[in-house]
């Protein structure tokens, strides 16, 4: 049985106030092309699957033409939970119906513990488990169940999975069924980003990978970063694309997850091309703007810490002549040179300055 893990594909993002739909539809044709050349049994998806609760319309176009590819076109599975982006009430609209058409949404706490059982092209069937995101409060209130944080909640509903699984194991059968888990929560221990929302203040989000332990495989969503956690099987395939420049040095893809007769996963990572890169660059306006001439990606999305010391008239506009897709300037060489001494006590000489002189600095910058 093959399947490829993916999540947060925050489908709508805008970033510094510019929509990365364009971006997105470049990478999940990438990732509908995977499906293809790996002859893939499913697709999951670990939640964040819209940047907000109320996506516009644009990305509710894009999900669709997506979706409807790859359940209908390929006849591919596609299992997803709702991320703590996403809501999950609207993204489950309908989910009983479309599951006749392949799309299986996990979005009811409740039937986290009902497994979406897949059968492969090689004759090997899965038990799917979706946890969509929660909070303790939710499971307090559904299960009325005395759990006081996001780890004593994730543990609940894991039990609850591993009683079903109990029950459905026949007492005298020899076969160990395969069970793989979808979760959108933050492990811990493990590597955050800028770009994602935190679950709670003060680290109470964190979960134990502990609980976690005993399914063949655990598909991750909400940290952007590809990453295990405890063992090699416990994986957060990341995001799609870098939605934040403290991400400009990571590798974004998805995963390959192939399970064998006995659930022993084989793990393949598959890189993912950004139309654009996110990248950040640093130096003297003048090197900036001549590296610009012969850059083959100057479209590149950027952030720019320019190293000068002395004042810089229209410093974005003169970038964006050369890199249009300058989205951050940060001007650390002057504001360095304004906090010294030295610095200082010219200011305090340029201020005895006529009008004229002043003026003719100005004209000159």
């Amino acid at each position: 049985m093959k399947f490829i893990h993916t999540s947060d594909w925050h489908i709508g993002r805008q970033f510094h106030n510019v929509s990365l739909l364009e971006d997105q539809r470049h990478v999940l044709d990438q990732i509908i092309a995977y499906i293809k050349s790996e002859n893939a049994d499913a697709l999951v998806i670990a939640g964040d699957i819209y940047d907000r609760s109320v996506p516009p319309a644009t990305a509710v176009e894009l999900l669709d033409d997506v979706l409807h590819e790859i359940c209908i076109e390929l006849g591919v599975p596609v299992l997803m939970i709702s991320g703590n982006h996403d809501s999950a009430e609207r993204l489950r609209f309908g989910s009983r119906q479309l599951k006749q058409a392949g799309l299986h949404i996990f979005g009811e706490l409740k039937q986290s513990a009902e497994p979406t059982l897949i059968t492969g092209k090689s004759g090997i069937t899965v038990n799917f488990y979706g946890i969509p995101y929660n909070d303790p409060e939710q499971v307090r209130n559904q299960f009325d169940a005395e759990v006081s944080n996001h780890n004593e909640a994730h543990s609940f509903l894991i039990d609850q999975i591993k009683h079903d699984i109990q029950q459905r194991q026949p007492a005298k059968s020899t076969s160990t069924p395969i069970n793989v888990l979808i979760s959108h929560c933050f492990a811990d221990g493990a590597e955050e980003s800028e770009s994602e929302r935190p679950l709670s203040i003060g680290g109470a989000d964190r979960v134990s990978v502990e609980p976690m332990l005993d399914f063949n495989y655990v598909a991750l969503g909400h940290l952007h970063s590809p990453q295990y956690r405890g063992k090699d099987h416990i994986r957060y395939s990341g995001s799609i694309l870098k939605y934040s420049f403290s991400e400009q040095h990571q590798k974004k893809g998805v995963t390959l997850v192939e399970l064998d007769a006995e659930g022993s996963p084989t793990i393949t990572p598959l890189p993912l091309k950004a139309l654009r890169d996110m990248r950040v660059l640093e130096g003297e306006m003048a090197n900036i703007i001549e590296q610009g001439k012969t850059d083959p990606h100057a479209d590149d999305y950027l952030m720019v810490r320019l190293t000068d010391t002395h004042a810089l008239l229209d410093a974005m506009g003169k970038l964006r002549d050369v890199y249009p897709n300058v989205l951050h300037l940060e001007k650390p060489g002057i504001m360095a040179a304004g906090n010294s001494d030295k610095s200082k006590a010219m200011n305090r000489e340029k201020l005895k300055r006529s009008e004229l002189e002043m003026f003719r600095d100005f004209f000159i910058q």
